[in-house]
């Protein structure tokens, strides 16, 4: 029997968890959003809300619905708020380090029954799982970014992960309007396994000469019907991210051909990450 789930939690205020708190709210849930930083909080609320105000001018929503769905938010850098949560998603940096610290403040925090879905690109859901102690209840729920926009959702069943945590899960990604596929807890699951050592194929051409970035990028989009070209792509995800995850499938599977193309290694070295820093393959007006 699979819990019903009315409040939850979001740790990490960033892009992704700030995109997730708000397709929770309006959804109709409660949310918890927990960040450190104040000062990430704030910036996530106005992004919340700005993203409303567009999807009132769009006609999307009614000012009434956006009036409803702002007081479900709730804003905190007390992750103690948690505590009596039934349902946490973890959003902080593609990080094992970070993500272990996090997902054991909240194994301390939550109540036993708790479920702890970790947002991760990549890592092993077994891993995470294993630095808890209710690896049954940990459980991977990988969405999509823009996460307003994007109807994906990568649920992942960890080793131990039970039949009643994955069927919870599955029930609340399809409540959220969402479109759940399952996969295997394999280094990059379904979708990074594809999408990034593409990306990476698309650097190595850079890199070796074979094309420019702008060659690339054409080549994807009129010869194979891409909406985005991969280094475009790359710059929006964040170079960093891609490179974290092209690592965590070089040391997954221990196979060359997921080797980082070191053109990208340096550019993350010299901070051009992409969308975020201004700069990546293309440069970008801040």
């Amino acid at each position: 029997m699979t819990a019903e789930i009315k409040e939850i939690g979001v740790v990490g205020a960033g892009t992704m968890g700030s995109g997730i708190a708000q397709v929770c709210a309006v959804r109709g849930l409660n949310v918890i959003l927990c960040d450190t930083m104040e000062a990430q909080l704030e910036k996530a609320h106005r992004s919340i809300e700005r993203n409303l105000d567009r999807e009132v001018q769009k006609e999307r929503l009614s000012p009434s619905q956006k009036s409803e769905i702002l007081p479900r938010l709730q804003l905190t850098s007390e992750i103690g708020s948690l505590a009596q949560v039934g349902f946490v998603v973890e959003a902080v940096p593609e990080d094992f380090q970070i993500k272990k610290k996090v997902l054991g403040v909240l194994d301390q925090t939550c109540s036993r029954e708790a479920i702890l879905a970790t947002n991760t690109s990549s890592i092993s859901i077994t891993k995470l799982a294993g630095v808890t102690g209710r690896p049954d209840r940990v459980v991977g729920m990988h969405f999509m970014n823009p996460v307003p926009v994007m109807k994906l959702v990568e649920v992942i069943r960890g080793y131990r992960t039970s039949r009643e945590t994955l069927d919870t899960t599955l029930k609340l990604t399809e409540r959220l309007g969402k479109t759940a596929v399952e996969a295997s807890d394999s280094p990059g699951f379904v979708s990074n396994r594809v999408l990034i050592p593409m990306i990476n194929e698309a650097v190595f051409c850079v890199y070796e000469g074979v094309g420019s970035v702008e060659a690339v990028d054409t080549v994807m989009k009129l010869g194979m019907n891409h909406p985005m070209g991969p280094l475009a792509l790359a710059d929006l995800i964040g170079l960093d991210v891609c490179l974290d995850i092209m690592e965590t499938l070089y040391s997954g599977f221990r196979d060359s051909k997921y080797r980082p193309c070191p053109l990208l290694e340096k550019m993350v070295s010299a901070g051009l990450l992409g969308r975020k820093s201004g700069e990546g393959f293309y440069r970008y007006s801040q």
